[in-house]
């Protein structure tokens, strides 16, 4: 199981910098729409305080990296092909943009918070911020409507049948991963009868805009807040109750990718994520004013964002949690704390066991909490952070 987080937004806000600040790689970056066209899929990293110490060893990662006591455990980012508004109706690249959208779990919207490019992507002044967030919800929302209605057609035609509401719009909607007792629960919990040919349009809007919500969950990272512009918008948007149901992280993707360049030749000590770095080498003059300004940044607003943003997706909207393989007997057949796995909030000991192997849980008999030592049950929901070994027939 592999986590994928979208980055979308318009072109020319960043996007493709916070990309590649992200995974370290080298997509092409322009400040011109449509830099991107086909998406790019890179590995990068959330962090989770590591288990090791806590048994006196020290981990030794098949995947990631253990820095300062931060486990960074892999994820899937995919940087989406930039989105206009009608793309719903297949303007720009908007079936390509949707498409491939739908295959992530959840969404993180790069947004320019400076108010320097439109909503074309064109350079400009005094954009307000506000616009590209809500083109983007209402872009999505008229899809999910779309497909709603096609549902909701195919229920009227199988009236005679009577066939239960929420498993035809489940079988419609089937591409965004709800169940039909989801979908049930997502029309109760808005005050509707399950009875679609009883909808008025608000109410299919409203219904499109909750399954949507559920499904392709958003975080907004706040882009180029190192500028007073920014800032400035910072403040009035984040207090605006229109926005509540949101998630906004103040990100400066530039600063991100200076920082990692900089770690990476050697003139700084920078941990992805930190709210401070230490220069460790003769720098010119240039250089060194420049790194001192991302430092302001970053201590004011606790890092440059890349990593705050990832892991608000992965923890706090998506709510997965980190479980480690573990051995209670101390006796590690390949070497200790090798991995971490991210799971479903609601994820079992059973669960967890298949996501090692199939095998190893068909053959599940239980498990063992390695700090406790305690055996625990198949249907056992684990915690985040949990040490797990798994005892199976077929190891």
């Amino acid at each position: 199981m592999s986590y994928r987080i979208g980055l979308v937004g318009k072109p020319s806000v960043g996007k493709s910098t916070l990309f590649n600040a992200a995974t370290m790689n080298d997509v092409p970056e322009g400040a011109f729409p449509f830099t991107t066209i086909d998406p790019s899929i890179g590995e990068a990293y959330v962090r989770t305080e590591c288990a090791a110490p806590e048994f006196d060893n020290t981990c030794e990662p098949s995947v990631g990296d253990c820095k300062d006591g931060s486990r960074f455990v892999p994820i899937k980012l995919v940087d989406i092909a930039g989105l206009v508004p009608g793309a719903h109706e297949g303007r720009g690249l908007g079936n390509q943009f949707l498409t491939d959208l739908n295959e992530t779990d959840a969404l993180i919207h790069v947004v320019d918070f400076s108010g320097t490019t439109d909503s074309e992507g064109e350079t400009t002044e005094g954009h307000d911020p506000r616009e590209d967030i809500d083109f983007l919800e209402d872009e999505l929302d008229a899809w999910y409507l779309d497909i709603l209605e096609k549902g909701i057609e195919r229920y009227e035609s199988k009236q005679l049948s009577d066939p239960d509401p929420e498993d035809i719009l489940a079988e419609q909607l089937s591409a965004f991963g709800i169940s039909a007792a989801e979908i049930k629960q997502v029309i109760l919990t808005e005050g509707y009868e399950v009875t679609p040919t009883a909808w008025e349009t608000d109410a299919r809007e409203t219904l499109a805009r909750a399954i949507r919500k559920r499904t392709k969950p958003m975080v907004i990272a706040a882009n180029k807040m190192d500028t007073p512009e920014a800032q400035a918008n910072w403040e009035e948007i984040t207090t605006d109750p229109d926005y509540e149901h949101l998630d906004f992280v103040p990100v400066s993707a530039h600063a991100e990718k200076a920082l990692k360049n900089a770690n990476e030749q050697g003139a700084i000590e920078y941990v992805p994520g930190e709210d401070g770095f230490e220069i460790t080498a003769e720098l010119p003059d240039e250089k060194a004013a420049g790194l001192e300004q991302i430092r302001t940044f970053v201590e004011e607003f606790g890092g440059a964002g890349v990593q705050r943003a990832l892991e608000t997706a992965v923890f706090d909207v998506l709510g997965l949690k980190a479980v480690f393989p573990g051995s209670a007997s101390g006796n590690w057949s390949e070497g200790p704390f090798r991995d971490c796995f991210l799971l479903p909030e609601d994820a079992t000991a059973e669960e967890f066991a298949y996501h090692l192997h199939s095998d190893i849980g068909d053959g599940f008999l239980h498990a063992i909490d390695c700090r406790t030592d305690r055996q625990v049950g198949a249907d056992t929901v684990l915690d985040h952070r949990d040490v797990v070994e798994v005892v199976s027939t077929n190891q």
